[in-house]
């Protein structure tokens, strides 16, 4: 097989080209059609575990209205910039792509905090984070083909899915370890260049769609934000040139040049970066640090908006009060389904799996007892 092309821009000796010999735990043949990768974004996209994150939460609850976010409608568009930033950096969208779609299948309910809630729980259990639970979706709990658990995904997606935000040292989640004991993801090194544009694209798309939400909500005035780095000089020069535009399409058209801002920075430091660090895949893997990240000044620029957005946004009252309903859900249903069940593992799974609105009913059923 050569090298894949994408476009009219062949893939960088850096990128992932193709996975490994061997790189599924399960033998599947070839495809005609598809390209190993492209095969687990479909995968990914037809489980159950992806269905749900469209009644989930990202900022605001998932039952609250269809004008914010949720949990899949932000997953889309992580996928969809690390699309674009793997094509613009020579690298393998389809891998980027189906790391970015699988990144957050692990997610409790009710965002942040029902995954800081339930890793309270399960302390003395080995422990909860999303990243891991992914892990065990892909490889265990999904139940859609005959002859394995899981989907069957190559190795090079499942180490993006374990660490695309950097290697995983000290204490390992014990999801990890005990499925590394027979299947090897290199939990020491650092991910495919593909992982890191994934964990990167998350990050740009939740602080632009953060700031979007939030002024939709009504949580802060452009007043405010337009205060802030990068944005300032975004309302300055489109105040300029469109003088008689009103307010709400200069506040959106601002936002996606925010969202362009920081892709092209991406996209020129690492490139950069890549080009004269490493000539091939392994190597990415054994740089000792991240090759795909912002410049200084634009991560500077970021931590200033990622402040605000914690003090104006994800502490606000409307958005605690959501987050203490939240809490109580998942305490009042695991120790409820605790107190049935001994294998707290499997509590876990089916707690992390609910959906916002489902988590809301059960736990008021259980109070009702």
């Amino acid at each position: 097989m050569s090298d894949w092309q994408f476009g009219s821009a062949e893939l960088k000796p850096y990128a992932c080209m193709r996975p490994r010999p061997d790189s599924r735990r399960f033998p599947l043949p070839e495809s005609r059609q598809r390209m190993p990768f492209q095969r687990d974004c479909d995968r990914i996209v037809h489980s159950h575990a992806f269905r749900q994150l469209m009644h989930k939460t990202q900022v605001f609850l998932a039952s609250t209205g269809g004008q914010h976010r949720t949990r899949l409608t932000h997953t889309i568009e992580v996928a969809r910039v690390a699309r674009s930033l793997a094509i613009a950096l020579g690298l393998n969208p389809d891998l980027a792509e189906a790391v970015a779609l699988a990144h957050d299948l692990g997610h409790t309910p009710f965002g942040h905090v029902g995954e800081v809630t339930l890793a309270g729980l399960m302390q003395d259990h080995g422990g909860f984070d999303h990243n891991s639970q992914a892990v065990r979706i892909v490889t265990q709990l999904e139940r859609s083909y005959i002859e394995f658990d899981g989907l069957n995904l190559t190795w090079e997606t499942l180490e993006g899915i374990a660490k695309h935000n950097g290697p995983i040292k000290g204490r390992v989640p014990e999801i990890l370890l005990n499925y590394t004991d027979s299947h090897d993801l290199e939990l020491t090194t650092w991910p495919s260049a593909e992982a890191q544009v994934a964990a990167l694209a998350d990050d740009i798309a939740y602080f632009c769609h953060d700031l979007q939400d939030g002024l939709r909500a009504g949580l802060f005035h452009r007043d405010e934000i337009k205060e802030l780095p990068i944005i300032r000089e975004l309302y300055r020069s489109i105040s300029r040139s469109h003088p008689d535009a009103d307010s709400h399409r200069i506040d959106q058209t601002v936002l996606r040049q925010v969202f362009g801002e920081f892709a092209t920075d991406v996209i020129k430091t690492s490139s950069a970066n890549l080009d004269a660090r490493v000539s091939s895949v392994e190597e990415v893997r054994r740089a000792g640090e991240r090759l795909v990240r912002f410049s200084g000044n634009c991560f500077q620029r970021m931590q200033v908006i990622r402040s605000f957005l914690d003090q104006r946004m994800y502490k606000a009252k409307e958005v605690q009060e959501q987050c203490d309903r939240g809490r109580e859900a998942i305490e009042v249903i695991f120790r409820h389904r605790s107190a049935d069940d001994h294998l707290v593992r499997t509590v876990a799974d089916g707690v992390a799996g609910l959906t916002d609105g489902a988590a809301l009913e059960e736990c008021e059923r259980i109070k009702a007892l």
